[in-house]
C-alpha cells in the first residue's frame, strides 16, 4: 500500500485484519518509496522481506511522487506490466478515474470510505483478486 497518511494506513490494515484475507500487507510512504520497493533499492533491497507485491493499493495524493505518476512509471516498465493496481484515493476528479483506468488500474475505490466498506471490498478482493494472484504466481489458494 502506497499511502501517505498514517490514519488511512492503519484502517487498511485494520480492515485487512478484520477481512480475515490473508495477506503480507507492506506501507510506503510516497511514489519514491513505492517505485524503490517495485525495484528492490535502498531500504527494500531485502526480496525476503519485501517481495514483489501482488496487488498495489495506491493513493494518488503523495508526496515527492504522487500516484498519478507512479501508476504511469509502472505501466511503462515491462517487468511490473502485470500488477493489479487498485487506485484508493480521495481524488473524485473525473480525469483521474478515466487516467487511472486508462493505465489499467484494476479498480478506484473514493475515500472515505466506512471501516465496513473497506472490510468488505477487501473480502472481495480476497475472493477474486488475491485468488487470481496466486494462480498466476502457480500458488494454489487454500
Amino acid at each position: 500500500m502506497a499511502d501517505d497518511d498514517a490514519d488511512d494506513r492503519l484502517l487498511t490494515r485494520e480492515a485487512f485484519d478484520a477481512s480475515q484475507v490473508a495477506n503480507e500487507l507492506k506501507f510506503v510512504e510516497d511514489g519514491v518509496e513505492l517505485m524503490d520497493y517495485l525495484y528492490n533499492r535502498g531500504k527494500f533491497s531485502n526480496r525476503e522481506e519485501y517481495p514483489r507485491p501482488g496487488i498495489i493499493l495506491l493513493d494518488l495524493n503523495m508526496p515527492k511522487k504522487d500516484g498519478r505518476e507512479s501508476l504511469a512509471e509502472i505501466r511503462k516498465d515491462p517487468q511490473f506490466n502485470s500488477l493489479r493496481v487498485i487506485v484508493l484515493t480521495t481524488s473524485k476528479a473525473e480525469e483521474d478515474i478515466y487516467r487511472s483506468y486508462n493505465l489499467g488500474a484494476a479498480s478506484y475505490i473514493t475515500k472515505p470510505v466506512t471501516f465496513e466498506s473497506l472490510v468488505e471490498v477487501i473480502r472481495t478482493l480476497g475472493k477474486y483478486w488475491l485468488e487470481i494472484v496466486e494462480l498466476d504466481n502457480g500458488i494454489h489458494p487454500h
